[in-house]
């Protein structure tokens, strides 16, 4: 059973930072990409980050692309998103996902308000 469980979130102020964690199992986490969306409220489901299987890739948001990073640790089944500067515009559930895949965790929220 693919199981994906999303933390780090919280509540930070504006131009703070966040590093969310996604841990992987039920899978071979090695042979996919992973991708991290979100869901602003009322909003519908948000592409952010995505990086292929070996990490050596990365594509962003042109919402995010200088303020976000993707990482991911293969040996911990571990995917992360290193978030600063962060803007009350990124205020969401942020989910990961294998590409392609629709998002079964619960997410992490977070929340960017002074």
């Amino acid at each position: 059973e693919v199981q994906l469980v999303e933390s780090g979130g919280g509540l930070v102020q504006p131009g703070g930072s966040l590093r969310l964690s996604c841990a992987a199992s039920g899978f071979i986490f090695i042979s996919y990409g992973m991708t991290w969306v979100r869901q602003a409220p009322g909003k519908g489901l948000e592409w952010v980050s995505s990086i292929s299987s070996s990490g050596y890739s990365t594509s962003y948001a042109n919402t995010v692309k200088g303020r976000f990073t993707i990482s991911r640790d293969n040996a911990k089944n571990t995917l992360y998103l290193q978030m600063n500067s962060l803007k009350p515009e990124d205020t969401a559930v942020y989910y990961c996902a294998p590409n392609g895949a629709t998002p079964s965790g619960q997410g992490t929220q977070v929340t960017v308000s002074s």
